[in-house]
């Protein structure tokens, strides 16, 4: 009882505890070196080899192939990362879609005006900005960020990229170019507060699809990166564990939903099975 008052307490201070902080230049060089070496090191991966990752573990294959939705940390055992003033959540997650087919899979990922429906309430708005399809998009998307007690909404710009290495494969890159954070949402007061001089919770957001058909379905790999501010040292005993626990939970809702929403645009015979 003592501890959960404690993380109660500590969450009601998060709104001032976790006021405005700036973000860094040497923040953004740690998180752009991270990015730029874990693409470097998929080059191989992109071309083919180990493209889904989750072929590394046949217990996570078995499950997805059991129609689960399968999470893990990609680096480390809380998928963690520090940085100067910042931290990199990295986490990824994979389902297995009988009887569907690539160019199905596809269509559904890259209906992003539609993603304000399918990954609701995590997303609320969404919009092509700009498209060359099938390749290239400018997206936005309206995004809601909970952590308990707290909620946190953003205004967030990407730049999408599908690459396709063969008729059985695809690929994507999706970097956001804008993360502004909204105060005050839904009151006559809404407004964005200074890219980079925000409370902090997101400043940087890179997501991954594999995507794959073989074996009489559509496997779908995804991996979400992150950047957001380090968590105080006052709060991090106490809130550490709880934060922690936010990111792949988040994952893995955000993929049943996505898994849930390609089943309905397949025929009812494959969906029975």
């Amino acid at each position: 009882m003592k501890l959960y008052s404690a993380v109660v307490a500590s969450l009601l201070l998060l709104p001032t505890s976790l006021s405005a902080v700036e973000l860094k230049p040497e923040t953004v060089a740690a998180w752009d070196q991270y990015i730029a070496k874990l693409e470097a090191s998929w080059v191989p991966r992109f071309n083919g080899s180990r493209f889904i990752a989750v072929n590394d573990s046949a217990e996570r294959m078995q499950k997805m192939k059991a129609g689960e939705v399968v999470v893990r940390p990609s680096v480390g055992k809380d998928g963690e990362t520090s940085l100067p003033s910042g931290m990199i959540s990295d986490w990824t997650g994979g389902f297995f879609v009988y009887g569907a087919t690539l160019p199905q899979v596809l269509a559904f990922l890259q209906d992003y005006s539609h993603h304000k429906v399918t990954f609701y309430p995590d997303i609320v708005d969404s919009a092509i900005r700009k498209s060359n399809p099938p390749d290239e998009f400018d997206v936005y998307l309206k995004i809601v960020k909970s952590k308990y007690m707290v909620t946190d909404y953003l205004n967030s710009d990407h730049k999408v990229t599908w690459t396709h290495p063969s008729k059985t494969r695809a690929y994507c890159r999706s970097a956001s170019t804008r993360v502004a954070e909204i105060v005050n949402y839904g009151t006559p007061k809404e407004h964005e507060l200074p890219v980079g001089n925000d409370r902090g919770y997101v400043w940087r957001m890179n997501g991954y699809w594999f995507v794959e058909e073989r074996d009489g379905g559509v496997y779908v790999e995804y991996e979400t990166i992150t950047l957001s501010r380090d968590i105080p040292s006052l709060l991090g005993k106490v809130l550490g564990p709880i934060l922690h626990s936010v990111p792949p939970e988040a994952l893995h809702l955000s993929l049943e939903k996505c898994k849930k929403g390609i089943l309905a645009t397949l025929p009812q015979t494959i969906r029975a099975n």
